[in-house]
């Protein structure tokens, strides 16, 4: 793994996501020291991890999530932090509405206390999860210390074919690197089956960044970047938009800049990739058939095939493609965005849910439910 050399750079934090499950200790941090939050307008809070996804339902009374929830509107209160709660329009999951209001802005050092804050790499913003600790620091003052990571680069060219999506994409790499193969690095995607992803593509190759172990993922902002972010509700406008739009197409890595290691890989003949392990590097083409452990390079991934395929009770050399699908779900901070239900509706449209098989949609923001329109400037929580 690489290692990080000489002091720990320190870097000043433009913005910061706090939802309810990782604040409610970094709250009681700053009340035991008297500190206050240094930007409170630095922040957005927004509770995403324990609320119900039933439209004006509420957690059952005096449950953990009901008393995270309560938390965190008497913490933003007592500090004075914008606030979107559930019941307002503009809310949703966390890494789904930075985009949509505009939040999230390429250039800038954005953190969560969620490990998929990768996704706001999508638009050039260096964004990581961060832990409890950290974010009381970030809040008491707005700076954070980091190790430097290396730069990886993946270069993903080719045009993907029908049936195949981003998440094939990322699982591919996945599975040829490991869960723990950038580990230590930051990884920029790029390539021309990059540079064809929408905004929303881009989201998911980034979300998942942390599931290739690495904490950062991010995709150099372009035309693409700058359609998606223009009108939106906390997006720069008039001379300010002409201003940032001339830093932001200077932020691309320049032309031979050097990385640490350079991974490369086709997409035209990717195949929808299917994991049947227990790790997201357990995957193979839907094509493709239950492996044998025998076959596996090492003992230890000999032991680790069979003690998946034990628990995911598959039989080595069954097809993947007729394995028994127990549940579809469309949802969470990876794939429930509006471009998502709109695939899953091409494929049920005029089908039904085939017996047995439980079906759960859950749409990731008041907008993609379609509450709201992104365009209406409404109450900026900024």
């Amino acid at each position: 793994m690489p290692g990080a050399t000489g002091p720990q750079p320190l870097l000043y934090v433009d913005r910061h996501l706090v939802q309810e499950v990782s604040s409610p200790q970094a709250f009681e941090g700053l009340k035991r020291r008297g500190a206050r939050v240094r930007r409170p307008f630095a922040h957005i809070s927004v509770p995403d991890h324990a609320v119900t996804t039933i439209p004006g339902a509420a957690p059952s009374k005096g449950s953990l999530a009901a008393l995270q929830l309560e938390r965190l509107e008497d913490n933003v209160r007592t500090f004075g932090l914008p606030y979107i709660g559930a019941n307002d329009h503009r809310h949703g999951i966390v890494h789904i509405i930075g985009p949509e209001l505009g939040f999230t802005m390429p250039g800038s050092t954005l953190v969560c206390g969620d490990s998929h804050t990768s996704t706001h790499g999508a638009f050039g913003a260096l964004a990581f999860g961060i832990g409890t600790s950290q974010c009381e620091t970030v809040m008491a003052t707005q700076c954070l210390r980091q190790d430097k990571l290396q730069p990886m680069l993946v270069m993903l060219n080719g045009t993907l074919q029908p049936g195949v999506s981003v998440k094939d994409v990322i699982l591919a790499l996945i599975g040829k690197i490991g869960v723990d193969g950038g580990r230590g690095y930051a990884i920029e995607y790029a390539g021309s089956a990059v540079a064809a992803m929408s905004m929303e593509a881009r989201m998911t190759l980034c979300n998942m960044t942390i599931e290739a172990g690495a904490r950062i993922g991010l995709v150099a902002p372009d035309d693409t970047t700058f359609a998606y972010l223009k009108g939106r509700p906390l997006a720069p406008r008039g001379a300010l938009w002409e201003a940032a739009l001339k830093y932001w197409r200077s932020l691309p890595s320049d032309p031979g800049a050097r990385f640490a290691k350079t991974i490369e890989i086709d997409v035209t003949d990717l195949a929808p990739q299917v994991t049947w392990g227990t790790t997201p590097a357990d995957c193979a083409p839907i094509t493709a058939a239950v492996p044998r452990p025998e076959s596996m390079a090492s003992k230890a991934q000999i032991q680790h095939a069979q003690k998946a395929l034990s628990y995911m009770d598959l039989r080595p050399g069954t097809q993947l493609k007729d394995v028994k699908i127990d549940k579809v779900f469309v949802g969470s901070c990876t794939n429930s965005r509006l471009e998502d239900l709109r695939r899953g509706a091409v494929v049920a449209r005029g089908r039904k849910i085939a017996g047995g098989v439980t079906g759960i949609i859950v749409p990731g923001s008041a907008h993609v439910n379609g509450h709201w329109r992104p365009m209406l400037p409404g109450p900026s929580p900024l």
